[in-house]
């Protein structure tokens, strides 16, 4: 018989519905029978992509004996952490302060009123490897529960002092200058891998926000070796294992510090920071293989992640048919039936290294170890020629690929990370001039607004028709976030207005006046044992981070000073952690860098009624340029959309005039794209 799971949405939910454990979705019917019965709760925290939560469903709560001790000693309650970041990163603060780590699958034991006084990540069904088999810990945590209740109440007693410490944070007094950013840059310096990119040892992760605080960093200061980081990293990571060869898109992580052997899940909010992170540093470096990623990732999401509505699905998994990364392994010949006993086969296998061997469990994981033009030569053949060749292998190997079975998919649509992904669709939509990429854009943001939303209160999780739990700081400021990119990559006024009336309701909810600083949930949400205040960038951005950012952009676009304030408000007390614990807090130093300035605010105005594609030149002159620190306003020149930017502008001529301002001070308005290039230049070079 199915449990209480079977009536929830989320795909990570529903795998454990058949389950023999008499699991509760997280709510109040579980610690009302908990309190009743004086049991402790069991909260398990996973998601639907992480291959140790599969196995620990398979070992442990699909074991009728454990699951039937599980039964009778807890009340068991189940969460998916990405419907519910809150919960998650309340107990995964409380795992990490009781055992110096953290990951999923989560396993932390309540008391009847929530607060935690035991907890690890996975635990095996019996004793190994110096691990404690999880019907140990579930008679052990019982018995000391039982007949050590003083203890227990202790340890949670000094559990709820430390998971309290986030609410103590106070308002800063500090100054915010590019000092912290000086700081931030030596320190992710001295942390990098100068060998094979990335900060850090294996496992490896991307770490986004970081790179493009280095690709900011290089902007404001010329400092060649923030650039140098850059490039080594993506170039190292696109020809690696954790990208996808065939298909595009990136894989969570490296198990190795070579970026060969990935965690083989794929996650929207991965490959919506790397898709952008890429394209700007296309626009930086000239490298066409950036734009090659870039363009490979937003059509594998559109190919595999979008729902035909128009929101993107959350995660692929790492598994299928039972083996990780079976999906995305191949053999000689494999290849070879596929492309024949020709030179095109010779050349992919030498170009994705399977030539040396099997490099994963007997079998190839695809990857480039070698430099493009060598591998030309060593086949008496140009590098376009060789390219060529091998964009024809790609297409034959991934239609091949695409008849095996697939990895298992959660179709759950988040509104924070569609944010994210949304804001991709639109630079790429206006970078590359891709009309397809805008349509994207266009279609995810209408069907966000309606769908995930209900009496004006935007939801968190969208899944077959059915929206649910409120919706958190990350994810007004994602979609407010990704808002602005859309309003920039078409000028239509309603997204600049959606994004602001999310920018208001943000402020409303989360911002506290007596702590100067964000919550992640709002004022309506449920009571927890504590309000959950996340103040650093992990794999997805804090919510507080992007909030800044997105306020100092609305203050710039609609004049509004009292949109700054908070922001600053909010980044002050973070400046030393930011320069301290640069990896932590990238895009707060991106953010930071925003507000240094200077910031190119751009206004341009076309006749009313007069052919959008006359814009084009002067668009490319904008956007054609890595220029993070920038805003633009568009609009025909009949002053309909009252934005202090656009203020008094006129066509000059009855022709497409651009205006760039700073501090809504602007230079000479010109119709000619050469010069507002050099204009665009100059104000780079002055910052």
């Amino acid at each position: 018989m199915a449990n209480r799971l079977a009536r929830e949405t989320s795909p990570y939910l529903l795998q454990h519905a058949d389950n023999p454990v008499d699991w509760y979705p997280w709510g109040e019917e579980a610690f009302a029978r908990a309190r009743a019965e004086d049991k402790p709760i069991l909260l398990s925290v996973g998601y639907s992509a992480c291959h140790w939560c599969h196995v620990m469903e398979h070992e442990s709560f699909e074991d009728p004996e454990i699951a039937r001790v599980m039964n009778e000693l807890f009340v068991n309650v189940k969460v998916d952490r990405e419907e519910r970041p809150d919960v998650d990163q309340i107990y995964m603060q409380a795992v990490q302060a009781m055992t110096g780590h953290g990951g999923w699958p989560m396993t932390v034991f309540l008391t009847p009123e929530g607060t935690p006084f035991y907890g690890g990540t996975y635990f095996p069904p019996r004793d190994r490897h110096g691990m404690p088999g999880f019907p140990r810990v579930l008679e052990t945590v019982a018995e000391a529960y039982r007949s050590r209740r003083g203890e227990v109440q202790l340890s949670a007693q000094r559990l709820m002092e430390q998971l309290q410490q986030g609410e103590r944070i106070r308002p800063g007094l500090q100054l915010l200058t590019a000092e912290s950013l000086h700081r931030a840059f030596r320190g992710l310096e001295g942390e990098f891998d100068w060998s094979r990119g990335g900060v850090g040892r294996a496992p490896k992760f991307p770490q986004p926000m970081a790179l493009e605080f280095l690709l900011r960093y290089w902007r404001r200061t010329g400092d060649g070796r923030a650039l140098d980081m850059v490039r080594l990293t993506l170039t190292r990571m696109a020809r690696g294992g954790i990208y996808d060869q065939l298909g595009g898109g990136f894989h969570r992580y490296s198990v190795d510090a070579e970026w060969l052997v990935p965690h083989f899940e794929k996650m929207l909010y991965d490959n919506a920071q790397l898709s952008g992170l890429y394209l700007r540093a296309w626009l930086a470096t000239g490298e066409a293989e950036y734009r090659r990623v870039a363009e490979e990732t937003l059509d594998y999401v559109r190919r595999e992640m979008t729902h035909p509505d128009g929101g993107f699905y959350s995660t692929q998994d790492a598994d299928s048919e039972g083996e990780e990364g079976k999906f995305f392994l191949w053999s000689a010949e494999e290849i070879r039936a596929v492309l024949g006993r020709g030179v095109e086969a010779d050349v992919a296998l030498r170009y994705w290294g399977v030539e040396a061997g099997p490099n994963f469990e007997g079998r190839n994981i695809l990857h480039v170890p070698g430099e493009p033009g060598e591998v030309a030569a060593s086949f008496g053949m140009g590098e376009e020629d060789l390219l060529a060749a091998l964009a024809r292998a790609r297409v034959a190997l991934h239609q091949a690929r695409e008849r095996r079975v697939h990895p298992g998919r959660d179709d759950k649509i988040l509104a924070g990370w569609n944010g994210m992904m949304l804001r991709a669709f639109a630079e790429a939509a206006r970078i590359l001039e891709r009309p397809d990429y805008e349509r994207a854009a266009v279609r995810n943001a209408e069907f966000l607004l309606s769908a995930l939303r209900a009496d004006g209160r935007l939801l968190r999780s969208w899944k077959d028709g059915q929206a649910k739990l409120l919706g958190y700081l990350e994810d007004y400021a994602m979609l407010a976030d990704g808002l602005l990119a859309l309003y920039e990559a078409t000028f239509e006024s309603r997204w600049l207005e959606e994004a602001r009336r999310l920018g208001d309701e943000m402020l409303r909810l989360f911002w506290d006046p007596e702590v100067s600083g964000f919550f992640d949930t709002g004022t309506d949400h449920e009571a927890l044992i504590v309000r959950p205040r996340n103040l650093f960038d992990s794999a997805v951005p804090s919510g507080t981070s992007v909030a800044a950012d997105v306020l100092f952009r609305l203050a710039l676009l609609t004049g509004e000073a009292s949109y700054e304030r908070p922001a600053v408000e909010a980044l002050r007390p973070l400046a030393e952690l930011m320069a301290r614990y640069p990896s932590g807090f990238g895009r707060f130093l991106s953010a930071l860098d925003f507000h240094l300035g200077p910031v190119a605010e751009v206004a341009l105005v076309w006749p009313l009624g007069a052919d959008r594609t006359r814009l084009k030149p002067l668009l490319r002159e904008v956007f054609g340029r890595y220029l993070p620190n920038r805003v633009t306003a568009g609009a025909p020149a009949d002053g309909a959309l009252d934005l202090p930017l656009l203020a008094g502008k006129t066509a000059l001529d009855g022709r497409p005039t651009a205006y760039l301002c700073e501090r809504y001070a602007c230079q000479a308005p010109t119709t000619d794209p050469a010069e507002l290039g050099r204009q665009l230049d100059a104000h780079q070079a002055g910052g």
